[in-house]
């Protein structure tokens, strides 16, 4: 039985629809990541598997039960299993560090103060900061909120850690590091990965399986491999950063256009 299942998932917001008939099963202890251009609706995929949005169609289940028709009060101990990995960190700017990773614990356990702050000095080694837990979340780096984020995705314990663009906004080597901390807890903790993420670096070197949205269709399915060896234009293009033809067209001015603005030019002149 699969640990998270989507069943023709579809979701639209107005006019514009994101997630068209998704089906989509996640196996325990699975690194899946997810790609597509912008607005394929990565992100939105990622708020369904944890209730955060609700299918206009379709269901969603976690650990063989059903949770896109659960109150938000229901949906509270489905979340305690879930570390998410927000795209920006959001971390809480007027706390400290470890204040951020305790937050959790705090919220959702009884435990005592002695005990979360070990709990605390732990995450922060797992993500190679022991010693940043007083500081600001103003005087770290970006890549440095990345990891404290991450503790904090980590500090109950999760079966389950969703990255909404872990390596955004940092520089490649940066990335590299996210990447590394991303492949060591899948394998430390036996947590099951789901990656949202346009880094194709990134996609090849954490993922077992890559699945591709594609105007609101899954479009492909398959390990790194698979992908790399697809003959699908629109995968193609997005592997190797290559730009839609419909897309450069938009770009081209029309002769007509530009020997008028030649004219208006040589007329100031």
């Amino acid at each position: 039985m699969s640990l998270i299942e989507l069943r023709n998932i579809s979701k639209r917001f107005g006019w514009l629809v994101v997630l068209n008939g998704i089906n989509l099963n996640i196996e325990k202890g699975q690194s899946l990541v997810v790609i597509g251009a912008s607005g394929t609706g990565k992100s939105v995929l990622l708020k369904h598997i944890v209730g955060l949005l609700k299918p206009d169609r379709g269901e969603v289940y976690f650990a063989g039960r059903r949770i896109d028709n659960l109150s938000e009060r229901q949906l509270t101990d489905v979340r305690k299993r879930f570390g998410f990995l927000f795209q920006m960190g959001a971390l809480f700017d007027s706390e400290t560090v470890a204040n951020n990773i305790a937050f959790p614990l705090v919220e959702h356990t009884k435990k005592s103060p002695g005990e979360i702050a070990r709990l605390v000095k732990e995450k922060l080694a797992m993500v190679g900061l022991p010693d940043a837990g007083s500081k600001m979340p103003a005087e770290l780096s970006g890549g440095q909120r990345k990891r404290v984020a991450l503790a904090r995705a980590i500090a109950l314990e999760p079966e389950v850690i969703l990255y909404d663009e872990p390596t955004t906004g940092l520089d490649p080597v940066r990335s590299d590091v996210i990447n590394e901390l991303i492949i060591r807890l899948q394998q430390q903790l036996h947590v099951t990965s789901v990656v949202v993420t346009h880094d194709m670096n990134s996609a090849f070197k954490v993922g077992d399986r890559i699945v591709m949205l594609h105007e609101g269709k899954m479009i492909i399915d398959g390990t790194p491999e698979q992908i790399r060896a697809s003959d699908n234009p629109v995968v193609r293009r997005f592997i190797v950063g290559e730009a839609d033809e419909r897309d450069l067209a938009r770009l081209r001015v029309p002769q007509s256009q530009s020997e008028g603005a030649d004219v208006i030019l040589k007329d100031r002149a």
